[in-house]
């Protein structure tokens, strides 16, 4: 204690230089404090470059390579999650989002988190036979998409490989997903006043898919070429204009087709919004073999396998192999 008022008084004694003392302690602190600040600060916009950079490099991959002008998509956001780059893109009014490592060489759709028990020790294995498909003389095979769905698109493209080989010695056919009340309803989205029967991409895809219910119902053996023409020339922003010049280059009736969304555009409609909730459909594209969802990889041969599976007695056409070099197709989809 003695000791203690000894120091006191010294202090005390030369006020002053204590106080002098205790300012360039607390000026050199705060002088540390600003520069530790400033290096963090440094570091941080460093990575959130880095970071940005690795999000245009995916957008750009995306728009130039799966996109291909058809549409165009938009980075949201892109954040360092778990030793990864977490991006949410925006395509229309969808937003998606990926995974990238973090030099940007490896993208994909989400982690497996392996602390976690899978629901189906089977699934991911990308199988090219769905599970318990029962086999039939003629298999049945419903592709889902919608009109303007860049994935459902990569799956149209490559099912008309397989329509071009087996031919009609299976029923493949193609059908649309039908929201009710998607993005609140309202004719921007939706086609009736009830809000029923709505498309995620907007009132132009709904017409489209309804122009090519039609096409599948009048003139069936120009389906897939009208399909492929679309794809390549339309999108959801010009669709109601665009069709048409690329219907009459196949030499597709346009005064019928016309007639038949006319008249029969909510029969049509009501029909595949019965069945997409029949069988669950959550997204394009979804493929269905026998009534059991197929959920191998995406590309020609294997879409040709699981449904050659499906035969009592395969036909002589799944012994040839298909081209599979656009095996790489995302693994995505428009849900």
């Amino acid at each position: 204690m003695k000791i203690l008022k000894m120091l006191f008084a010294k202090i005390t004694k030369n006020l002053p230089v204590a106080i002098v003392i205790v300012a360039l302690i607390i000026g050199g602190a705060f002088f540390v404090y600003n520069y530790q600040k400033d290096l963090t600060k440094k570091e941080g916009d460093k990575k959130a470059q880095a970071a940005q950079d690795i999000g245009n490099k995916v957008i750009k991959y995306i728009n130039d390579k799966i996109l291909q002008g058809k549409t165009t998509t938009s980075l949201v956001s892109v954040v360092e999650e778990n030793g990864l780059y977490k991006l949410v893109f925006k395509i229309q009014d969808q937003e998606i989002t990926s995974y990238t490592t973090m030099d940007g060489k490896l993208l994909f759709p989400e982690p497996i988190k392996l602390e976690e028990q899978p629901a189906d020790q089977n699934q991911g294995t990308q199988d090219t036979q769905p599970q318990n498909v029962p086999t039939s003389d003629k298999p049945s095979v419903k592709l889902f998409i919608m009109s303007f769905c860049p994935y459902g698109n990569q799956a149209e493209e490559l099912m008309m490989q397989v329509v071009k080989l087996l031919g009609d010695k299976a029923n493949i056919e193609p059908h649309y997903v039908i929201y009710s009340n998607y993005g609140g309803g309202g004719p921007n989205y939706c086609a009736d006043k009830d809000n029923k029967y709505c498309s995620m991409h907007g009132i132009q895809e709904l017409n489209q898919d309804v122009r090519e219910l039609c096409v599948w119902k009048y003139q069936k053996d120009k389906y897939w070429d009208f399909l492929k023409e679309v794809n390549k020339s339309c999108t959801s922003q010009n669709a109601d204009a665009c069709w048409e010049n690329v219907a009459k280059n196949l030499g597709i009736d346009t005064a019928k087709i016309k007639t038949c969304q006319s008249n029969e555009s909510l029969s049509l409609l009501a029909a595949e919004l019965d069945l997409t909730k029949k069988l669950g459909v959550s997204g394009s594209p979804q493929i269905f073999i026998n009534d059991v969802e197929y959920k191998g990889e995406r590309s020609a041969e294997a879409y040709k396998k699981a449904i050659c599976a499906a035969f009592k007695s395969a036909p002589g056409e799944c012994s040839q192999a298909l081209n599979s070099s656009t095996s790489d197709a995302s693994s995505g989809g428009c849900e």
